[in-house]
């Protein structure tokens, strides 16, 4: 969006994770955490109040998805890369648009632990405030070691009936569906590979019954990067948290 801001990215590869983090030009600060062992991503907003319409604290609101490894760097590659300038402004070479997410569920962070645990430790000022799909959590409940109950039991439906965008909503206390959307203007999202050629040794018909040849090899010879929006809709109870949407 034009916008100009310093990005951090930590690589864990003890615990096979990836953080990035950002703050934007409104205040608004952002944090995606990418936990490969368990296919999770949790994306957090901190939104600031706005101070004219009576709010004066700010907002937490942590999203949890099912995380395709194909779509960040792995955290050992991660680990390897190095930053040589710091302040030269980068742009992705591929824009990914957008991406909607429906979420139908909350998430309780104390019952959390067979999503990831890093959800309670990372979203814990988004208590009411944590979200999830119903098809992620069949999703999950397909890898190893992991079952439906328990993933069920971590989580609490949305009320049904519901339908109406809070942008539609007069009263600042009435429930409604919230949108928020955010962009990660810049990610490593995969490793670019090169042809070499590389000296064999091999049996040839010649009278020395040996002779060199060039096999073709694969080698990492830099990282593709990327942009990615994603969109966000989901319940509140309240139009005042989601006074951006309008």
């Amino acid at each position: 969006g034009g916008e100009v801001i310093q990005e951090s990215i930590t690589s864990n590869i003890a615990e096979d994770l990836i953080t990035l983090e950002f703050q934007k030009t409104d205040g608004t600060l952002i944090t995606q955490l990418i936990d490969f062992r368990n296919e999770v991503q949790i994306l957090k907003a901190l939104v600031l109040g706005e101070e004219e319409r009576g709010q004066s604290q700010y907002q937490v609101m942590c999203f949890a998805t099912k995380f395709n490894k194909g779509d960040f760097i792995s955290s050992d590659a991660m680990a390897k890369l190095r930053q040589k300038n710091p302040h030269t402004i980068r742009t992705p070479e591929e824009d990914k648009g957008r991406e909607i997410y429906n979420m139908s569920s909350w998430v309780q962070l104390n019952r959390s632990l067979p999503i990831t645990r890093h959800l309670q430790l990372l979203c814990a000022e988004a208590t009411d405030a944590t979200y999830v799909r119903d098809m992620d959590i069949k999703a999950w409940a397909e890898l190893p070691g992991s079952s439906i109950s328990s993933l069920e039991a971590a989580t609490e439906k949305f009320p049904d009936a519901l339908s109406t965008r809070c942008n539609e909503v007069s009263s600042l206390w009435a429930p409604c569906l919230c949108t928020l959307e955010t962009c990660i203007g810049w990610y490593p999202c995969g490793l670019k590979y090169c042809k070499g050629k590389t000296a064999a040794a091999g049996l040839g018909a010649d009278t020395s019954g040996a002779q060199q040849q060039q096999q073709q090899t694969n080698y990492r010879c830099g990282i593709k990067t990327c942009r990615k929006c994603t969109q966000f809709t989901y319940y509140v109870r309240q139009k005042q948290q989601c006074l951006w949407d309008e």
